[in-house]
């Protein structure tokens, strides 16, 4: 049975040692703004899939993850000699667009709420009413402001 305590350590301490090795030992000018949001490590702790987020066009994403392809062999290396373990695990790297997406449905969410407002300024001839809080919250400023 794996150990999912152990999974999850590891995972987080190759994350971190990435990081800086990324941030200090890769010369690769391919290699821009990456930032690794979490590792995945098997069962067996033989194989960590390494998720990235890359900063930047489709085309330097593109061209970053095939830096940190080439430099599989040399990543690993590194880490072999900074973590204490028998066998350290292969890396395989993915593109994680989960900082994007989530980006997109907050600025989805933003332009309902604001098409919201408007259908109800045009329907009512009156601007909308700000929520409770807001009102709690302006209340607290002005006050605090006096």
């Amino acid at each position: 049975m794996p150990n999912l305590y152990r999974q999850e350590k590891l995972g987080e301490l190759i994350a971190e040692e990435l990081s800086d090795l990324l941030r200090t030992r890769m010369k690769d000018p391919r290699i821009g703004f990456v930032s690794i949001t979490r590792v995945e490590v098997s069962g067996d702790l033989a194989h960590a899939k390494v998720y990235v987020s890359v900063l930047g066009s489709d085309e330097e994403r593109r061209n970053t993850m095939a830096a940190l392809k080439r430099a599989t062999g040399f990543l690993r290396h590194e880490l072999a000699g900074r973590l204490v373990l028998r066998h350290v695990p292969e890396l395989v790297f993915k593109l994680d667009l989960s900082l994007e997406k989530g980006a997109q449905v907050m600025e989805l969410i933003k332009q309902i709420e604001q098409e919201h407002a408007q259908q109800q300024e045009s329907q009512t001839g009156l601007p909308p009413q700000p929520d409770v809080e807001e009102e709690r919250g302006q209340t607290t400023d002005s006050t605090e402001a006096e």
